[in-house]
């Protein structure tokens, strides 16, 4: 089985509601007459622990209450400690219900906000708002700073530990708190969840142009993408718009299999690793692509897969970049499957481009740079706008 077969990229953060399911990857079982030779703690370290719950059990208040102290929590709680320890929001463990409601997401359904988060340096950061979701709704940008959800701060939270805050029923309202640069208050923002149901293609006829925006790279986009460029075909369009702002990115197969309809050949993304598995190499499948003249939109809310797809356009000179700079998310992480059905996400490499630009932590530099944000409002939209007029030079029109 090959890396691109076992590995798919999870998007840029977490996703309000669920978390972005992966692929797998399996984790040899520990056996044999060495295997205590790879325990990670010291006697004294496993007494320790052992002796911190036996005072939780004696002395806590509510140590006696039945489930209070409970093994299974204080394990979860210790695995999970020690992935925090390293640093990096993108390697986590998944306890066995979390796990399993992941894999809701890439369906293309799951309840709630429509946001996509991360975590920096213990500020909780938004990605991006899904168009057309509550989160969308009521204004929430990239790079927002979620401060507190209802009235209780979050600095320091995981992403999973917001995440947990900001679930609940469909139609129940949740009130976070957010900073926004150069804002000097906190802003309120009450938003009601809803169960979220995510196209991640939509195609409009703008003149001769044709003009896609895709909110997501999950298992449906290739086939709604081939669909619409069809639609812009029998249509006659003489050039495509694709606007990846606020696309936090998504599934690795669906990002080469969508390049792979705009470039006809050559190195889509590669991936530099630790350990020989972890290093690949993808290419675009020939005999897909269109030639139609293409300008690609993104911001500061495009991550990881919309990140490799922009990355290929620019390098292969297929079209035109607009907009700003990228958000910067170009880790692979592959889940490895425990025992116990729990299971951890690991970084285990970073995206190049084509050109073998590093993205992670970087973020993608547009052709052409203009400031501003999506707007419902098309002609107020200045990055839509200039994206139009790039693409119709491109079409021969004035």
């Amino acid at each position: 089985m090959s890396l691109k077969e076992r590995i798919k990229n999870l998007s840029a953060g977490i996703i309000i509601g669920v978390l972005l399911s992966a692929g797998v990857y399996m984790v040899p079982q520990a056996v044999g007459s060495d295997w205590g030779k790879g325990l990670p703690f010291t006697p004294q370290q496993l007494a320790i622990m052992k002796q911190i719950k036996l005072a939780l059990q004696t002395y806590q208040v509510d140590g006696d209450k039945e489930g209070k102290i409970d093994d299974k929590k204080m394990y979860y709680g210790a695995v999970k400690g020690m992935v925090s320890s390293i640093d990096d929001p993108f390697t986590r463990f998944v306890d066995p219900k979390g796990l399993q409601e992941e894999q809701i997401e890439m369906e293309g359904e799951y309840g709630g906000l429509g946001i996509y988060i991360t975590t920096r340096e213990g500020h909780t950061t938004v990605i991006a708002p899904i168009e057309n979701t509550p989160a969308d709704k009521v204004g929430l940008k990239p790079l927002d700073e979620i401060v507190k959800v209802e009235n209780k701060s979050v600095y320091g939270l995981s992403s999973e530990e917001v995440v947990k805050m900001l679930r609940g029923p469909a139609g129940k309202a949740v009130k976070i708190w957010v900073r926004r640069k150069k804002v000097d208050k906190l802003i309120p923002f009450t938003i009601v969840r809803e169960i979220i149901k995510i196209k991640s293609v939509r195609y409009e006829k703008v003149g001769n142009a044709a003009y896609i925006k895709i909110n997501q790279f999950n298992l449906k986009t290739d086939s709604e993408l081939a669909a619409a460029i069809k639609t812009a075909r029998a249509n006659k369009a003489k050039g495509i718009l694709v606007d990846l702002r606020n696309n936090p990115g998504g599934l690795l197969d669906s990002c080469v299999n969508v390049t792979s309809q705009f470039i006809d050949k050559g190195v889509v993304v590669s991936m530099k690793g630790r350990f020989e598995k972890a290093n690949d190499t993808l290419y675009a499948h020939e005999g897909r692509a269109n030639d139609l003249p293409l300008v690609v939109l993104v911001n500061e809310g495009s991550a990881s897969a919309s990140e490799i797809f922009a990355g290929a356009v620019k390098d292969h000179k297929r079209g035109t970049i607009v907009g700003t700079k990228t958000f910067g998310k170009g880790s692979v992480q592959s889940l490895f499957n425990l025992p116990d059905k729990s299971g951890i996400y690991i970084t285990i490499a970073r995206y190049a481009t084509p050109s073998g630009f590093i993205l992670d932590h970087k973020g993608l530099e547009p052709n052409i740079k203009v400031v501003g944000e999506p707007l419902k409002d098309k002609k107020a939209d200045k990055q839509y706008q200039k994206a139009l007029s790039v693409l119709k030079k491109a079409m021969g029109e004035k």
